[in-house]
C-alpha cells in the first residue's frame, strides 16, 4: 500500500490519543434507523397522514400489518445492537430473545402511546388560536412532533432499553429543537407552544394540562456533582394545569410548581410554589422617545 501521510498522522494519534467503545467491539444502533423507527412509529400512530398513497380506510389493516412488521424487525435488530453493547458478543443468542420480547412489549404499548398523543394533539388545537386545523398540527407543529418521539423513547426508558431513548429524543433534539430527556415524566394533555429551546431535564415530573412556551427550561440547580449525582432528583415537578411562559427557568429538584400556577416570562425560580401562584419577572419601564416629541 502506498505510504499516505494523512492515515500516518492518524495512526498516530490514535496511538497516542486512544479513544474505544467503553464496552464491547460490536456495532453500536444506527442513527440511520433511529430515524426509521421514528418514521414507521409515525405512521402507525397517524395512518394515512405521512403515506404515500390515500387512506380511505380500504387496505388500512393489510398496511398496518405491514408497518408493524416493519417496525419490529427494526426495532428489535436496533434494540439488539443497544443491548449486546452492554455484554459480549458471544451473548447474542440470549440477547436476540430478549431484544424481540422488549420490541413485542414496545409493540403492544402503541395503542397506549396513541391515547396520549391524541391528547396532547387537542391541548395544542385547543390552546392555539393561530391552528388553522388538527392536520396542520401534526403534519408541522414541531412541538407535537418533538412530544411524540419523547412518548416513544418514554416508553423504551420505562423498558430499560440503553441507548435508544436518548438517541430519539437527541434525534428530536436536532429536528425541533426541543430537547426532552426520555426519562422525564410527562402527564396528559402536554402542550409546547412554540418549542425553540425548551429543555425538560431527565428527573423533570410535570403533570396534566400544562403548557410551556419556547425557551422555558426545567433543568437542575447544579450539576457540579457530575456523574455522582445519577439517579438522584435534580429537575423541578411541575403541577397540574401551569403555564409556563417563555424564557423561564425553573431549577432543581426540590422546587415544586402547585397546580393552577402561572409562571410569567423570564423568571427564574429554584424555590417552591404554592398551588395558584403567579410570578412575573419585574423590569424596568419602557422608556420611548419619538422623533419630534423629545
Amino acid at each position: 500500500m502506498k505510504p499516505d501521510p494523512i492515515v500516518d498522522r492518524l495512526m498516530e494519534a490514535y496511538r497516542l490519543q486512544p479513544l474505544h467503545k467503553d464496552h464491547c467491539a460490536c456495532s453500536l444502533p444506527s442513527n440511520r434507523q433511529i430515524k426509521s423507527i421514528v418514521t414507521l412509529s409515525k405512521e402507525l400512530i397517524y395512518p394515512g397522514y405521512f403515506s404515500v398513497s390515500e387512506d380511505d380506510g380500504s387496505g388500512r389493516r393489510s398496511r398496518t400489518a405491514r408497518t408493524v412488521a416493519h417496525l419490529r424487525k427494526v426495532l428489535t435488530r436496533q434494540v439488539a445492537s443497544a443491548l449486546l453493547y452492554l455484554t459480549d458478543e458471544h451473548r447474542k443468542p440470549v440477547v436476540l430473545p430478549q431484544a424481540r420480547a422488549l420490541s413485542a412489549d414496545f409493540l403492544v404499548s402503541l395503542p397506549t402511546i396513541r391515547e396520549s398523543l391524541i391528547l396532547d394533539l387537542e391541548a395544542h388545537f385547543v390552546g392555539d388560536p393561530a391552528a388553522f386545523n388538527r392536520d396542520e398540527i401534526v403534519i408541522s407543529y414541531p412541538g407535537m412532533y418533538a412530544i411524540m418521539i419523547y412518548r416513544i423513547a418514554h416508553r423504551l426508558w420505562e423498558l430499560k432499553v440503553p441507548l435508544i431513548p436518548r438517541m430519539l429524543t437527541e434525534f428530536a433534539h436536532r429536528e425541533t429543537g426541543i430537547d426532552i430527556h426520555p426519562g422525564a415524566r410527562i402527564g396528559r394533555s402536554f402542550f409546547i407552544d412554540h418549542g425553540t429551546g425548551v429543555v425538560i431535564g431527565e428527573t423533570t415530573v410535570i403533570g396534566d394540562e400544562v403548557k410551556i412556551y419556547q425557551g422555558v427550561t426545567l433543568g437542575a440547580l447544579s450539576t457540579k456533582g457530575g456523574h455522582r449525582l445519577q439517579g438522584t432528583k435534580r429537575h423541578p415537578t411541575i403541577g397540574d394545569r401551569v403555564t409556563i411562559y417563555a424564557g423561564a427557568s425553573i431549577l432543581g429538584g426540590d422546587t415544586v410548581i402547585g397546580s393552577d400556577s402561572v409562571i410569567g416570562s423570564n423568571v427564574f425560580l429554584t424555590e417552591s410554589l404554592k398551588g395558584g401562584s403567579k410570578v412575573s419577572q419585574k423590569i424596568p419601564e419602557l422608556q420611548v422617545k419619538e422623533k419630534g416629541k423629545e
